[in-house]
């Protein structure tokens, strides 16, 4: 006889479900990971980020194109501008074109750190082949449940 539906659902998180809530925490084990490792070399990951959009322009930016390629609003970059400049990893110069704009550059500390970041995080990268060789999902889900132990 077939149970009713209100019993064959009694587990409402299927085994995609699982999977889901699972891969989400990986996530987050390795969202740790890597602030962990950036941490190691004096950076956070919002840093790490204004420094690699800076040092692959290679140019001065504005604030706003910061927020713009951030995907954040201006007043978070502000902030996080202030605190870059304050560890002496960028610097904020005139806008040559507008005059009541600046732009932040990087300064050879901010390079410097910004490699030891991409060191960091080259390591973090490193580990993760070795982590999810299983293929099949019931395996994957097992291997995300134990992610506490991944690093």
């Amino acid at each position: 006889m077939n149970k009713p539906a209100k019993l064959r659902s009694a587990n409402p998180v299927s085994a995609d479900g699982q999977m889901m809530y699972s891969l989400v925490r990986a996530a987050h084990v390795l969202e740790t990971r890597l602030e962990e490792a950036l941490e190691q070399v004096g950076l956070s990951m919002p840093k790490f980020g204004a420094l690699s959009h800076l040092v692959k322009e290679g140019e001065p930016l504005s604030l706003s194109e910061c927020a713009t390629k951030m995907t954040c609003v201006r007043s978070n970059i502000t902030q996080l501008v202030d605190r870059l400049e304050a560890d002496g990893l960028v610097r904020r110069v005139e806008d040559p074109e507008d005059r009541r704009a600046v732009r932040a550059v990087v300064t050879a500390l901010g390079k410097e750190r910004y490699a030891a970041g991409v060191r960091q995080v080259e390591k973090v990268q490193a580990e993760l082949p070795r982590r999810f060789q299983e293929s099949t999902r019931a395996r994957s889900i097992a291997c995300c449940r134990r992610s506490d132990s991944f690093f």
